[in-house]
């Protein structure tokens, strides 16, 4: 967090203020099935799609869109459930298979037939999943602190730390859990109070019961199985850890290269934590466009 902290500070004394939402690019909306998603877009060349994670939103992205965009034509999606996004009810509508959907959607929206993917947390699970079903769609994949799957669910299965690491999602799957989950409290990782503030209107907006889905939808359940089979993922991968992450502890870093047909770039941050892109923005920007366009 000393990075942000010091950015704000040089921020104040310079007059710069940080991006507001609607300075990020064009707003738009397309539909998946019977759902409206938002997005926000900027620059020219190949697709580069960003996927956002719990609690949040594409203005998580606000450090990377600029630099990102000056190569590529970024598109943040707001996942379904997330601030102006659809909300359809019913813990069916966020299952993998139909967030998996959505990301082939924005393809089809921007008439384009690959991408480079970008996920964190949530959005990175949705990224593994688009890279394994569709690998021909996918050019390159950046994942933010979210293991494979197959890692994953092995320490999940196997590790007590992780185990009880995950207890918050357990909380989080019970059924009343959204009548005790409220946007100010959803905020208090965002260390930038005006940042805090467009967090909070956002998260006014979205659902807290369509947010939680993700986790009844998909997050395993107990007793814990591991994962031990599924399609490889055939494209270069750029995995960028916080090393602080709370939740998803690196443990299941371990043997990622044995499910994928392509190269591995990992790139473990230390002092960093579960939103790595937003602890240490300037690094992981830095990392993302070198490793984008040295390839």
């Amino acid at each position: 967090m000393r990075s942000i902290l010091l950015v704000l500070v040089l921020a104040v004394f310079s007059g710069v203020a940080p991006l507001q939402a609607d300075e990020l690019g064009e707003s738009g909306e397309l539909m998946s099935g019977p759902v409206k998603l938002h997005y926000v877009t900027a620059g020219q060349g190949p697709l580069l799609v960003l996927l956002h994670g719990f609690p949040d939103f594409h203005y998580t992205w606000r450090d990377q869109m600029p630099a990102l965009s000056q190569h590529f034509q970024v598109v943040a999606l707001d996942l379904r459930g997330f601030n102006t996004s659809d909300q359809p009810t019913g813990v069916e509508n966020y299952t993998m298979e139909k967030l998996v959907g959505d990301v082939a959607a924005v393809l089809t929206h921007f008439k384009q037939e690959k991408m480079v993917l970008v996920g964190h947390d949530w959005g990175g699970a949705i990224a593994w999943s688009f890279a394994m079903t569709y690998p021909d769609k996918v050019d390159r994949l950046i994942i933010l602190n979210l293991p494979h799957p197959i890692g994953f669910t092995r320490e999940l299965a196997s590790n007590l730390d992780q185990q009880k690491a995950s207890q918050y999602a357990r909380d989080l799957q019970q059924p009343l859990a959204a009548q005790f989950l409220k946007p100010d409290q959803l905020v208090s990782w965002v260390q930038e109070p005006e940042a805090r503030a467009i967090y909070l209107d956002a998260l006014k907006r979205s659902s807290m019961e369509g947010m939680l889905n993700y986790y009844k939808a998909n997050f395993p359940r107990p007793p814990y199985k591991a994962v031990t089979a599924l399609p490889p993922v055939k494209c270069p991968v750029l995995m960028i850890h916080g090393l602080d992450d709370q939740a998803l502890l690196p443990a299941a870093l371990n043997d990622t290269w044995k499910w994928l047909e392509n190269d591995l770039t990992l790139i473990t941050v230390p002092g960093a934590g579960h939103f790595v892109h937003r602890d240490q923005p300037e690094l992981v920007t830095r990392k993302m466009r070198t490793w984008l366009l040295e390839r």
